[in-house]
């Protein structure tokens, strides 16, 4: 199977390619893997990357992309590459979670972040699928679902939250996402992908025009 996986939910962005050659393993082996300091108003890296890999390697059959949740920016970028991939070379399109990606070599982990809005969230993820959440908690709702943890239980961010002390930086990686994508048992996410949301899109209604009789 020719994988490229696609990786901007963090402030880390990366790319993956497994080809044909590679047996599903847990070690997750590649033909090519890139990390980079992701800009999120600055996506030219990622497309440098991207057309590297695309000449190195061709049209892949299998496209996927980390959902998130993290930056809906960029993780609308990746889908839109993807999508834009998918067009050329007829690949078969697929989401998944990128906090069931992370790096971390746990086979069991939570993962907090910041959610905005003086919100965060939180979710549990076994064997990489979400056995819970991601959960919307306060901050205060948080502190209390941590220390009710197991003492043992790694807790991982993606950006720096000095107020919950027992959560290490960990970051979702695209060699992860091109592994699980051999599994054919995972519960993809198909077209049309969209970003986790941790809530409802806000809307805004345009103002009704007044009437003067």
């Amino acid at each position: 199977m020719r994988v490229l996986a696609l990786e901007l939910s963090t402030v880390r962005g990366s790319i993956a390619r497994l080809n044909d050659d590679v047996a599903p393993s847990t070690e997750f082996r590649t033909s090519l893997a890139r990390e980079w300091p992701n800009d999120r108003k600055n996506s030219g890296t990622f497309f440098e990357n991207l057309a590297d890999a695309q000449k190195q390697f061709g049209a892949p059959d299998t496209i996927v992309v980390g959902l998130g949740p993290g930056s809906y920016a960029g993780v609308r970028i990746a889908i839109s590459a993807a999508i834009g991939l998918r067009t050329a070379s007829n690949a078969r399109l697929i989401g998944f979670p990128s906090i069931c990606a992370m790096e971390t070599g746990e086979d069991e982990y939570c993962v907090v972040g910041d959610a905005r809005r003086q919100s965060f969230f939180f979710a549990r993820v076994r064997a990489n699928d979400l056995i819970e959440g991601p959960t919307l908690l306060s901050e205060i709702e948080l502190r209390d679902k941590i220390d009710k943890l197991e003492d043992n239980m790694s807790i991982f961010v993606s950006e720096k939250l000095p107020q919950f002390k027992r959560a290490a930086i960990a970051y979702p990686s695209a060699i992860v996402l091109a592994g699980l994508a051999q599994d054919s048992h995972r519960n993809f996410a198909s077209p049309p992908l969209e970003p986790i949301y941790l809530r409802e899109p806000h809307i805004t209604m345009p103002k009704r025009a007044r009437v003067v009789l």
